[in-house]
């Protein structure tokens, strides 16, 4: 087996963003991983010495076989981020999102119509879209990626595989691939133990009879006429058997009628398109590594820096998969929280598996009004190096045009709250009234300021009615306070009742009040503070409240 000390260059960035002591960091660019990243990239293309050209290009893969998912966005999020650090540093950038629309379409997604079935094996980018808005079923998923990137503002230039292939612009690639197909064979079993290649032909023909592209077997490799002789001979795919229709005959390269496998794909599309990095995911390591071989040894071309990250995980443990159906899209993530905070989920931390869901959105959202307040010296860091990684990370969450002056930030779940008891008739002024009661709204501001905080909010009432608040672990003092709190305000008829209830609580066991106002707010909103309580809680309700409260106590 192939070491992995001999890859070119791996970046494992155990270090993903450090929060913690610092004093004696070198701070690059502005402190995060991604200028630390940059940087390294730069200084090893200027150790290539004009082997690459002078701008930087980085890539990510747009997969059009299913519903993209937030690993997906996250992928290009990262790889514009590295872009936007390469020039930052002073040097020229292109981020390049290439959609993969040349596989074939090997499990039907979740969420798809089942008649997709009879498609199986065969290229996304000549399945019929099913929902009749786009040329084929691949352009269709493709262009839900994309969407997502231009509602996140993220520059790209695109590329797709499909039309590389079928304009004859990756056949020179592929020829290269075939006339060292035997020395592919070996460096793909050296790498990764596969023997497959040793005897076949490291490409997929499309069968003229069938349209299957994973059933084929490239059997001759006719150089002079540019073609690959190939059988549709069958294949077993994730436990399923794709029969084959048993024709022989012969794919032309040079017209897209086949294409690389994986194995050997990625180095020719990096030499043709001269990448610099791509970032890609631990469940593809060997395939990248076999690929970084490839490119050296066959196409002459030093392979791009990579940075190894692991998959976002549902709240079961599972990988984000589009096949599974536990797709969680960007454009829900847009439905309840602002680009910038999907950013802040990329950029925050790039090692390391998370487990990710809906109710996580407004917990970033929540982040991101902290990293704006340290970014307006509003939070005071003491550690400087600390405060610039704070601030950068806020710079690149707004892709290094952050804003001239601090939003008004409202708790998520106290507009969620307010929403959802605001009468329907009359729910702006309900919300103008509360907010100025509460003082998150001062003279001369109005809901116009807050107006995408109050769609967000809007949303989430619409889908999940309310916010499933966090558990408090309690101590026996606590839970003894929070108890009294219940039994006093019970019988509350005012805002003022309530209000007092807390100082009152608070006082009969020698606790400072401002301890049990913490307590409560880390209850009603996962926060440290928050408005008025005994208006808010009023307008909530005293139900509600108890209801939360007692929650916590866990009796």
């Amino acid at each position: 087996m192939y070491s992995e000390n001999n890859i070119s260059v791996v970046i494992n960035l155990s270090d993903e963003f450090d929060f913690g002591d610092d004093d004696n960091d070198e701070v690059i660019g502005r402190g995060t991983w991604i200028d630390k990243l940059a940087l390294e990239v730069i200084e090893r293309k200027d150790k290539l010495k004009g082997k690459h050209p002078p701008i930087i290009r980085c890539e990510s893969g747009l997969g059009a076989s299913g519903f993209p998912h937030i690993g997906s966005f996250a992928d290009a999020s990262r790889a514009y981020g590295f872009k936007l650090a390469i020039e930052d540093l002073g040097r020229e950038s292109e981020y390049i999102a290439f959609a993969d629309d040349m596989d074939g379409l090997r499990k039907v997604p979740a969420g798809t119509p089942p008649e997709l079935d009879q498609y199986l094996g065969q290229p996304v980018s000549t399945i019929p879209d099913p929902w009749g808005c786009h040329e084929s079923y691949g352009r269709h998923m493709a262009s839900l990626l994309i969407d997502s990137l231009e509602t996140a503002a993220i520059e790209f230039t695109p590329k797709s595989a499909y039309q590389l292939y079928t304009s004859g612009a990756m056949a020179p690639m592929v020829e290269k691939v075939l006339k060292n197909a035997q020395k592919a064979g070996e460096l793909i079993e050296e790498t990764t133990g596969q023997e497959k290649y040793l005897t076949v032909l490291p490409y997929h023909a499309i069968c003229e009879k069938c349209n299957k592209i994973y059933t084929t077997k490239a059997i001759n490799f006719d150089p002079d006429n540019h073609r690959v002789e190939y059988i549709c001979e069958g294949e077993e795919i994730r436990g399923k058997q794709l029969e084959g229709c048993q024709h022989r005959g012969w794919s032309d390269y040079t017209k897209g009628e086949g294409k690389l496998t994986w194995k050997v794909e990625f180095a020719a599309r990096w030499t043709l398109l001269q990448i610099d990095f791509e970032a890609f995911g631990k469940d593809i390591y060997e395939s990248v590594m076999a690929n970084d071989l490839i490119c050296e040894k066959i196409f002459n071309y030093e392979p791009p820096v990579h940075a190894r990250y692991e998959m976002f995980l549902d709240k079961s443990g599972s990988k984000i998969s589009k096949s599974k159906g536990n797709v969680f899209t960007p454009q829900t993530w847009f439905r309840y929280g602002s680009s910038q905070s999907l950013a802040l989920l990329t950029y925050k931390r790039m090692v390391g598996a998370r487990t990710l869901a809906i109710d996580d959105i407004p917990v970033y959202m929540e982040e991101m009004d902290y990293l704006e307040d340290v970014y307006f010296g509003r939070i005071k860091v003491k550690n400087p190096n600390q405060k610039r990684k704070l601030t950068g990370l806020y710079e690149y969450c707004w892709h290094l045009d952050p804003p001239k002056q601090r939003s008004l930030h409202i708790p998520y779940n106290v507009l969620v709250n307010l929403i959802a008891v605001a009468p329907e008739k009359s729910r702006e002024e309900f919300l103008e009234k509360q907010l100025r009661e509460y003082g998150y709204l001062r003279s001369g501001h109005s809901l116009e300021d807050i107006q995408d905080r109050i769609t967000y909010a809007t949303n989430w009432v619409h889908d999940f009615e309310t916010i499933e608040e966090v558990e408090v672990d309690l101590d026996p003092e606590e839970k003894e306070a929070v108890r009294a709190f219940i039994a006093t305000i019970e019988g509350a008829d005012s805002a003022d009742e309530v209000q007092s209830a807390v100082f009152e609580t608070a006082r009969a066991r020698n606790m400072k009040p401002g301890k049990f106002f913490r307590l409560l707010y880390r209850i009603l909103l996962n926060t440290n503070s928050g408005p008025k309580l005994g208006p808010y809680i009023k307008t909530i309700g005293i139900p509600h409240t108890i209801k939360v409260l007692k929650k916590n106590l866990k009796e």
